[in-house]
């Protein structure tokens, strides 16, 4: 388990000539449904997506990568070749949508493990045009929040401890994407309970 979450990382740059079957996406749609969720309220719908000309369409809605300000996302060759379009259903929300959101990163992140297991990667991409959601005649009661771009990954992402509180990733001269993340140490609390 721990293997497969160490290889679950986020991936912006894919081999577009390889190919992600509906029934691959649905697979993964299947883990995120499993997934537990407040209430048991299980608000969200998904779109799968494969097609060509559909992706190429989504595509220009997103933004990528907030703290590289000098790239504009990938290139043609290198663009997702599947996406999945996560919808919060609003007469399915019993709760807050702040339990929604929850629900979602636990469903998303089963998702991304069943996407690194099968070989593949992807990305969260929760940064796109509000138009993106005119893109596709659903009802109103259907609000888009969040895509997952997916693929084989054509990029080599490695994690490294933080400097400090410098948390933000970056490439370096051979586009080896370094994502900082915070040692154990540092995350751990530790107190004496107040009686």
């Amino acid at each position: 388990m721990k293997d497969i979450i160490t290889k679950t990382r986020t991936y912006r740059k894919f081999d577009e000539s390889s190919k992600i079957t509906i029934d691959q996406l649905h697979e993964f749609i299947e883990l995120g449904r499993l997934g537990g969720s407040a209430r048991n309220c299980q608000p969200w719908q998904y779109l799968a997506v494969n097609d060509p000309e559909e992706c190429a369409a989504i595509f220009p809605y997103l933004a990528w990568a907030g703290y590289l300000t000098d790239w504009k996302g990938p290139s043609e060759g290198r663009r997702p070749a599947a996406y999945i379009l996560c919808y919060l259903n609003n007469q399915w929300l019993k709760g807050s949508q702040q339990e929604a959101h929850f629900d979602l990163g636990i469903a998303t992140q089963n998702m991304l493990l069943g996407v690194t297991a099968s070989g593949l990667g992807g990305c969260r991409i929760g940064a796109f045009s509000p138009k993106l959601q005119d893109l596709y005649d659903f009802p109103e009661h259907l609000q888009l929040q969040l895509i997952i771009a997916l693929g084989v990954p054509a990029e080599k992402v490695v994690m490294e401890s933080c400097n400090g509180d410098d948390i933000k990733y970056w490439r370096d001269d051979d586009s080896i994407h370094h994502v900082p993340k915070r040692r154990l140490e540092d995350i751990l609390l530790s107190s004496t309970i107040k009686l």
